[in-house]
C-alpha cells in the first residue's frame, strides 16, 4: 500500500486535526477534575481516587497492543482502520455521561466501583479511537516535513480543546454551586456532544484503500502482545521516544490534576483554574506554527530538546509558591504553556519517522502496533501523574469531602499541593532528557538527499 509523498491538502490537514477535539478533550477534563471529583463530591478517599484511575489505565496499557493490533488486520482486510474510529466516537460520548452521573447519596465504596466501571468503559471506547488516530500519519504522507505539518495543525487543535475542555469543563460544572452532582452532569452531557462530534468528524479522513487479495493476515490475542513486544524490541528510536512522552506525560498529568487544588488552597479561587488554563493554552495556540517552522529549520529533535528544558524551568519556579502564593504564577504557566506546544507538536511528528523507518528496515507495516503502544504509554503517563497527586495527597494528609461539606487543609496538605505542581514534575522532565538524548533518527535517515 503506497504512501503519498505529495502536499498534503488543506482539507487533510483539519479532518485529521479535528479529531484532537475528542482526544485532547478527553485528556483534559477527566485529568483535571476527576480525582477532584472523587475527593470533594463523591468523599472517596485520595488514595482509593488514584487505585480507581491506576485500575483503568492499567486496563488501557493491557488492550492498547491488541487494538493495534486488530487495526492493522482491519487495514489489511478492508483497506481502512476507519471502522474502529467510528466505533470509539459513538461509545465514548455515552460512557463518559454515566462517568459523572454517580447518583446522589451513595455510599463513597458504590460511588468509587461506578466511576471506575464507566471510567475503563471511556478508556477503552477511547482507545478504539485514538490507536489508530495515532497511526494515520504514517499512512497519509511519506515525507518529513509535510508530517510536521500535519501534526502541527493537530495540535493547533489540540490547544484549542485544551482551553475549551479545561476552561469551559469548570465553568459549567461551577453554574451550580449548590447542586456538584448536576454541575458534574451538565458539564459531561456538553462535553460528550464535543467529543463525538470532533471524533465522528475526523474518522472520515483514514484513507479508504483496496486491499491487497494476498495480503489478508491474522493475529491472535497472543500474536498482538508478541508483534508490540517485537516492536519495542527492535526500534531504539521508539523506545527513547516513547520513554520520553511518558515521562513528560507523568509531568504534565500530574500538573492537570493537581491544576485544581492550586486554585482551591494555594489561590483560594476555585475559579481561577480556568485562568491557569488560559495562561496555558493562549501562548500554546499561538506559538504552535512557530514550533513546526522551527523544526523546519533545526530539527524535529533540537526544537523538542528546547521546549523540554523550557518547560521543565518555567515548572521547577512554581515551587515559590509555597512562600509566595499570588497571581504571579501565571507567568511561569504562560512559558510552561509555550513550551508544551513544543513537547506536543514536535515528537507527534517524530512518531511517524520511527514507524516509516522501522517498516522500510523490516518491510512489514505494524502502524496500528505502534500506534497502540504509544497511545498505552501516553494514557499510562497522564494517569500515573494523577495517581502520583493523589500518593502525595494521601501522604501530606488531604481531607477528602461528600458534596457541598466544608473541610480545612493543613499546612502540610498545601505543600504537598505545590510539591505535586513543581517539583515533582521538574524531576520527570528532567529524566526525559535522558531519554530523549537516546533517539538517533534525524531528518537524512528519513528523507534522504535528493528526495
Amino acid at each position: 500500500m503506497g504512501v503519498s509523498r505529495a502536499r498534503l491538502p488543506r482539507a487533510t490537514l483539519w479532518r485529521y486535526g479535528i479529531g484532537s477535539l475528542g482526544t485532547g478533550g478527553f485528556a483534559t477534563l477527566p485529568g483535571l477534575v476527576l480525582v477532584y471529583y472523587l475527593t470533594d463530591t463523591l468523599g472517596v478517599t485520595a488514595l482509593v481516587a488514584g487505585l480507581i484511575l491506576t485500575i483503568s489505565k492499567v486496563w488501557d496499557v493491557a488492550i492498547d497492543p491488541v487494538i493495534g493490533g486488530r487495526s492493522d488486520f482491519s487495514l489489511a482486510r478492508s483497506g481502512s482502520r476507519r471502522r474502529f474510529m467510528v466505533m470509539g466516537g459513538i461509545a465514548l460520548p455515552v460512557f463518559f455521561v454515566v462517568t459523572f452521573a454517580v447518583t446522589p447519596g451513595l455510599p463513597p465504596a458504590v460511588s468509587a466501583i461506578w466511576v471506575t466501571l464507566a471510567f475503563i468503559l471511556c478508556a477503552t471506547s477511547f482507545s478504539l479511537f485514538q490507536v489508530p488516530y495515532i497511526a494515520l500519519p504514517a499512512e497519509l504522507t511519506g515525507r518529513y516535513d509535510e508530517r510536521t505539518r500535519l501534526l502541527t495543525w493537530r495540535v493547533v487543535v489540540l490547544t484549542v480543546a485544551i482551553l475549551l475542555f479545561g476552561a469551559g469543563g469548570p465553568l459549567l460544572r461551577d453554574l451550580f454551586p449548590d447542586n456538584p452532582y448536576l454541575g458534574y452532569l451538565v458539564m459531561a452531557l456538553v462535553a460528550a456532544v464535543a467529543l463525538g462530534a470532533g471524533m465522528l468528524s475526523s474518522s472520515t479522513v483514514a484513507p479508504q484503500n483496496v486491499p491487497e487479495p494476498e495480503s489478508r493476515p491474522t493475529a491472535s490475542l497472543v500474536q498482538n502482545y508478541r508483534g508490540g513486544i517485537r516492536a519495542l524490541i527492535r526500534s531504539q528510536p521508539f523506545r527513547a521516544l516513547l520513554a520520553t512522552f511518558m515521562l513528560q506525560g507523568l509531568a504534565t498529568g500530574m500538573m492537570l490534576a493537581g491544576a485544581q487544588y492550586v486554585a482551591t488552597w494555594v489561590l483560594h479561587s476555585e475559579t481561577a483554574v480556568t485562568l491557569l488554563f488560559v495562561a496555558l493554552i493562549a501562548p500554546a495556540l499561538l506559538l504552535t506554527p512557530a514550533w513546526g517552522g522551527l523544526a523546519k529549520r533545526i530539527g524535529k529533535e533540537r526544537g523538542f530538546w528546547l521546549a523540554s528544558i523550557i518547560f521543565l524551568v518555567a515548572c521547577a519556579s512554581l515551587i515559590m509558591l509555597l512562600w509566595s502564593p499570588g497571581w504571579w504564577v501565571f507567568v511561569p504557566v504562560a512559558v510552561a504553556g509555550a513550551a508544551y506546544a513544543g513537547m506536543q507538536t514536535l515528537p507527534m511528528a517524530m512518531l511517524p519517522d520511527v514507524i516509516s523507518h522501522d517498516a522500510a528496515r523490516h518491510g512489514e507495516g505494524r502502524a496500528g502496533i505502534f500506534g497502540g503502544l504509544w497511545t498505552a504509554g501516553e494514557t499510562a503517563g497522564m494517569a500515573f501523574g494523577a495517581t502520583a497527586l493523589t500518593v502525595m495527597l494521601a501522604i501530606t494528609g488531604y481531607q477528602e469531602s461528600i458534596g457541598i461539606d466544608v473541610v480545612t487543609q493543613s499546612t502540610a496538605a498545601v505543600m504537598g499541593i505545590v510539591l505535586s505542581f513543581s517539583v515533582v514534575p521538574a524531576a520527570a522532565m528532567l529524566v526525559s532528557l535522558v531519554t530523549l538524548s537516546r533517539y538517533s533518527l534525524r531528518r537524512a535517515d528519513i528523507e534522504p538527499e535528493g528526495e
